[in-house]
């Protein structure tokens, strides 16, 4: 079967994920009653909050549930006294609901990417933005770019596409990436034209540049012109792109994980930030088809938790 077969094939349910990362699910559900009790018995007050009742979210709640129970089992008094609840967010549709019930809380957002985090939190006034945070669910644009040059063996020419969601990433990479604009209405394949310097196509979770309608075309534009693709999710590697760093659900959970047990020890907040854990992901033939010769060092690229006491083989999805 030839590559644009299979890219047909395949590009209708990357665009169901899509639209899920970026816009979430429909509705939110309480956390279990059970978490709940539980929760009050121990003399604190924090809540998983889920988007919806599907088997991958009751995984991540309850391998996350399971991660927290030793830090809020010592939550402090006076900590208690200033923020009593602390809810994490599984997804944009728990993040809507959080940010609704406009509370005296700590909000910590997982599973929804940046773009839509910061457009959820940006209306916010200042001193509640202030008690919001998030682990993303995209790659860390720096461990990306970091991959490309493992896989290329040097310091590769690398380009990125920003649109209105991905604009604030531009001081962040306009030193290392060539970098071109696309807005609403734009023709995807005239700004994939700006850029046949480019020997890599670093993709970031833009809804209007990645979208159902244009990522096949990007797919097979830049692998007729011999250009790899940096997806930002294992489910783009399937279908085409080159290669990607990816976090597990054990490893976003660790990650919130270790900002509540920090904020419980410090009552200090850290800031948003990528995934800190990942493992790579590399797709064989397209890089036999790009004439690389993939080295074991960008195979297993990766930064794994000290410990992982509650591994799971499944991907973070690029959902919800």
């Amino acid at each position: 079967m030839t590559f644009t077969r299979i890219l047909r094939a395949a590009c209708f349910g990357l665009g169901l994920a899509l639209a899920l990362l970026f816009a979430g699910a429909a509705r939110a559900q309480a956390p279990a009653d059970e978490q709940q009790k539980d929760a009050e018995a121990m003399g604190y007050r924090s809540q998983i909050i889920t988007g919806d009742d599907s088997e991958v979210t009751r995984r991540i709640a309850e391998d996350l549930y399971k991660r927290l129970l030793p830090t809020f089992a010592a939550f402090r008094t006076e900590l208690a006294q200033r923020h009593r609840m602390l809810y994490v967010a599984i997804g944009p549709t728990a993040l809507r609901d959080a940010i609704a019930r406009r509370c005296d809380c700590v909000v910590i957002s997982a599973f929804t990417s940046s773009q839509v985090w910061r457009s959820l939190t940006s209306r916010l006034p200042a001193p509640r933005a202030a008690r919001h945070t998030a682990v993303y669910a995209e790659p860390a644009p720096a461990d990306q770019l970091r991959l490309a040059a493992l896989l290329y063996g040097r310091q590769a020419r690398v380009g990125a596409i920003l649109g209105r969601e991905t604009a604030f990433l531009r001081p962040a990479l306009e030193s290392d990436v060539e970098l071109q604009s696309f807005a609403p209405g734009d023709d995807i394949n005239h700004t994939l034209n700006q850029m046949t310097r480019a020997e890599a196509l670093l993709a970031l979770p833009d809804g209007d540049v990645y979208n159902p309608e244009n990522i096949r075309n990007i797919l097979l534009s830049t692998y007729r012109r011999k250009q790899g693709v940096i997806g930002f999710s294992a489910d783009m590697v399937k279908v085409g792109a080159l290669a990607t760093t990816y976090s597990e659900i054990e490893d976003i959970n660790t990650q919130v994980a270790e900002i509540a047990a920090n904020y419980v020890a410090t009552g200090e907040l850290a800031p948003p930030q990528f995934p800190h854990y990942f493992r790579t992901v590399v797709n064989e033939g397209v890089a036999r088809s790009l004439d690389l010769r993939v080295s074991d060092e960008a195979r297993k690229f990766a930064r794994l938790p000290a410990r992982a006491p509650h591994r799971t083989a499944a991907a973070v999805p690029s959902r919800p």
